[in-house]
């Protein structure tokens, strides 16, 4: 042999020894069981911490919610409450009674105002109905009284219908002398008996 060919075949050689002794790279191998279980436990309570701040939010909503409605519930309760009291104040100031001499049913002049003042309660209050209640002194029968309680009551109805307020609202009735104020046999008590006297319904 010639030397020129000796040299690749040495070289070659030289090679195919450092190849034979290589190891192999090892296989690539996935995330350990170890590794999954933490995976998992941090995912898991990842997912538990949203939950429950999730339901501490729904939960503070509902409480909002339900101060806001109790809040609205009262406010509404006090504003019913202060318009009853105003209603009821009106009506005390409004509804007095009305007198009349004796055997009479004309609507003094006197009480002209007083039943302005009725007719301006039931203007500002639609919802105000009222019951006129005719009454009589102890002097005539029972008959008599009642009959006379009654012209009382009309006519101070009507005269309510002339201001303007509808008749539908009221009703009327007569007591004649069975409530009388007084019970004195004078005129000082006959005429406090001499009356209409007017009651929301």
């Amino acid at each position: 042999m010639r030397p020129s060919r000796l040299i690749p075949i040495a070289t070659l050689a030289l090679l195919m020894g450092t190849v034979a002794c290589q190891k192999p790279a090892p296989a690539p191998t996935g995330p350990s069981q170890a590794e999954l279980d933490a995976a998992k436990k941090a995912a898991d309570e990842e997912a538990a911490r949203k939950a429950a701040a999730e339901e501490a939010a729904r939960k503070a909503a509902a409480e909002a919610a339900a101060k806001k409605a109790a809040e609205e519930a009262a406010a509404k309760k006090a504003a019913e409450e202060a318009a009853a009291a105003a209603f009821q104040a009106a009506a005390n100031k409004a509804l007095v009674n009305i007198h009349f001499d004796f055997d009479k049913s004309d609507i003094k002049e006197g009480d002209r105002a007083l039943l302005q003042g009725i007719a301006d309660f039931m203007k500002a209050y639609p919802q105000a109905k009222v019951e006129i209640q005719g009454h009589c002194d102890e002097r005539g029968t029972n008959e008599y009284n009642l009959a006379l309680g009654n012209r009382r009551a009309a006519a101070a109805l009507s005269y309510l219908k002339t201001l303007g307020v509808d008749e539908a609202r009221f009703t009327t009735i007569s007591f004649g002398k069975e409530k009388p104020l007084c019970t004195e046999a004078k005129e000082a008590c006959w005429s406090q008996n001499r009356r209409d006297e007017f009651h929301l319904k």
